[in-house]
């Protein structure tokens, strides 16, 4: 069968629309199809159904008007009654549909434009879900591009199959790029938003460094060593934690390169921010010091439970380890997880006596001694004076000084305070309302108690509604920054698991869970451990 010229031009139209926009040749076919179809409907009447048809190896086209087979038409145009099909089709049945070739239309001026638009669309759509599809799974990934055009800081980036956008606050700051600059940036969303896929890129993301260094650093490629932390302040410093699983092999060293040259690479496409290479230790003490590199640090306290370390440096270290306008503390903070307390020798020193001083006056004022015996108390580390009530005797009668019909009274007077302070703090909680039912929950005291009932939490049903957070406080970190949130319980000496385990036991009493609910949940723990480790 020979193929006329306007056949083999549609053809060709389809293949060239395909490799251009880098799409299926099919997919332009079915946008022709559409735009016929649509072209078709404008003439012979838009409530038809009508299909077009384009053989992909000839190019002809074929028009059909789809009627449904009824019992009794009432719309001629869409619809045939079962008589009339069965004369076309003897084994036509109501639902079916019969096909009505019509002959082929030649388009006017209005109907070619409005075909071109549905083509135009369908492309378009099919370019979008293209480059959709390809970057999709590139997220995390490092791209090269050209700069097409910069807006109001926007860096719109072209990457061949697609554009990118690298917003101004995901630019180095003082970085300049003009057109037809090649841009290297990583790749950290891709979104399928109503105007078409949007790649967002950005030259800031901790991760773009951290593929830079595995792009100049085999061992990182390979897995020998390992990047566990980074933490940057864009086009000005950064940090980075690496660990190795060789012990043969130095991970700051591999880094650093020959001379430098492997850092220096990184360097370089950062715009000269300045990179500081830590090696990663398992001791968040340890790890701490080393992320405050290149200050020296004297001595480092931590406390766990609210993700806080105090670092105690000596005075001429100080703004070094502070960092312009506290880089490198902020830095190092960001690096470790850790919230980071800087202060100096003398600064500590102040704060020790002066929590020297709270105690001793503690003593002398609660077991009625004088300052000597209170200092004495103070300096062998005794910090309350429920130590003092409920410490074996040995341990007060072996003090320097002290023998043991002393260390009996001193232990008598302790215990004599604080009862007296519990009678009166259950007088208070009295006032306030508080059930004795609370009294059953093992650990609680009648300070907590007033502290619950200031606070409105007077029934064991009120208590058992509480969670750990409310009584032991809360840490959020934002932006580097860890800020603490008191609890009801803050004052007292309560571990989260203690306050856990008093709100389980209200839970118990109030009637919320069982034994067996307890027993149940602790089986499940146990399963779900066990398969960790297997």
């Amino acid at each position: 069968m020979a193929v006329s010229a306007n056949r083999l031009e549609l053809l060709q139209i389809a293949d060239a629309v395909a490799r251009e926009k880098v799409i299926d040749r099919e997919i332009v076919l079915a946008a022709m199809a559409d735009a016929i179809q649509k072209a078709a409907r404008s003439r012979y009447g838009t409530e038809s159904n009508i299909r077009a048809d384009i053989n992909p190896k000839t190019g002809e086209i074929r028009l059909q008007r789809l009627l449904e087979v009824v019992e009794k038409a009432e719309d001629y145009s869409t619809q045939i009654p079962l008589e009339l099909a069965r004369d076309r089709n003897p084994d036509a049945a109501i639902g079916d549909f019969i096909a009505d070739p019509l002959p082929p239309m030649d388009f006017g001026r209005i109907a070619a434009q409005s075909a071109k638009q549905v083509i135009v669309q369908k492309v378009r759509e099919a370019e979008r879900d293209r480059q959709f599809d390809e970057f999709k799974d590139r997220t995390g990934e490092i791209v090269n591009g050209t700069v097409k055009r910069v807006e109001y800081g926007n860096v719109i980036v072209d990457l061949g199959r697609g554009e990118g956008i690298i917003r101004r606050d995901e630019m180095i700051p003082r970085e300049n790029v003009r057109y037809g600059d090649r841009v290297r940036a990583y790749v950290y969303d891709v979104r399928r938003e109503q105007r078409g896929p949007q790649i967002f890129l950005s030259r800031t993301h901790p991760q773009f460094m951290v593929k830079l260094f595995t792009m100049e650093v085999p061992e990182i490629y390979d897995g020998i060593i390992q990047v566990k932390s980074v933490a940057r302040d864009p086009g000005s410093r950064a940090k980075i934690a690496v660990i190795s699983n060789d012990s043969s092999i130095d991970p700051v060293g591999a880094c650093v390169g020959m001379r430098g040259s492997r850092v220096q690479a990184v360097v370089g496409e950062l715009q000269g921010e300045k990179i500081d290479i830590i090696p990663w230790s398992q001791d968040p003490a340890t790890f701490v010091v080393n992320a405050l590199q290149p200050a020296e640090v004297a001595k480092v306290v931590l406390d766990e439970d609210a993700e806080r370390i105090e670092v105690v440096v000596p005075d001429e270290q100080l703004s070094l380890a502070i960092g312009r306008r506290g880089q490198n503390v902020r830095l190092a903070s960001q690096l470790t997880g850790w919230d980071i307390d800087i202060m100096t020798e003398a600064e500590e020193s102040e704060r020790r006596q002066k929590e020297f001083n709270e105690r001793t006056n503690l003593f002398m004022d609660s077991l009625d001694v004088d300052e000597m015996v209170g200092q004495v108390l103070a300096s062998e580390g005794f910090a309350a004076v429920e130590e003092l009530a409920y410490v074996d005797l040995d341990e007060i009668s072996s003090i320097d000084g002290f023998d043991e019909d002393t260390a009996q009274e001193i232990q008598t007077r302790a215990r004599e305070f604080l009862e007296k302070l519990e009678a009166e703090m259950d007088e208070k909680r009295k006032a306030l309302g508080v059930e004795d039912e609370l009294r059953q929950i093992e650990g609680i005291t009648a300070q907590m108690m007033v502290a619950l009932g200031e606070d409105g939490i007077k029934t064991i049903e009120d208590f058992a509604g509480c969670a750990a957070d409310d009584l032991v406080g809360w840490t959020e970190r934002k932006n580097g920054e860890t800020k603490k949130f008191e609890g009801l319980f803050s004052k007292f000496d309560i571990s989260r698991v203690e306050a856990e385990q008093m709100v389980v036991q209200a839970r118990l009493i109030a009637g919320w869970i069982t034994e067996e609910d307890l027993a149940k949940g602790a089986e499940a723990v146990e399963a779900d451990a066990a398969e960790q480790d297997a």
